[in-house]
């Protein structure tokens, strides 16, 4: 299993799967992260967090901890 936080910069991932329960996993497809979309890598902070990328045509930062729940293949 892959996730969004184990993706390189500059490459483009399709999301398979969302994990976690509730308001987590709402927050997260509220955002426009859903299964099927294609998700790209822009840049990670220079600590690793966050991690910005692009979803649906909008710049999106987000955290290791809910990029770590994103599984993309």
């Amino acid at each position: 299993m892959k996730t969004l936080r184990e993706a390189k910069i500059g490459e483009t991932v399709t999301v398979v799967k969302l994990h976690g329960e509730g308001a987590i996993k709402r927050r997260i497809m509220d955002m426009g992260i859903t299964k099927g979309v294609s998700i790209y890598v822009r840049r990670v902070a220079p600590l690793g967090d966050p991690i910005e990328v692009t979803v649906r045509g909008y710049e999106l930062s987000l955290r290791k901890a809910d990029a770590a729940m994103i599984e993309t293949a």
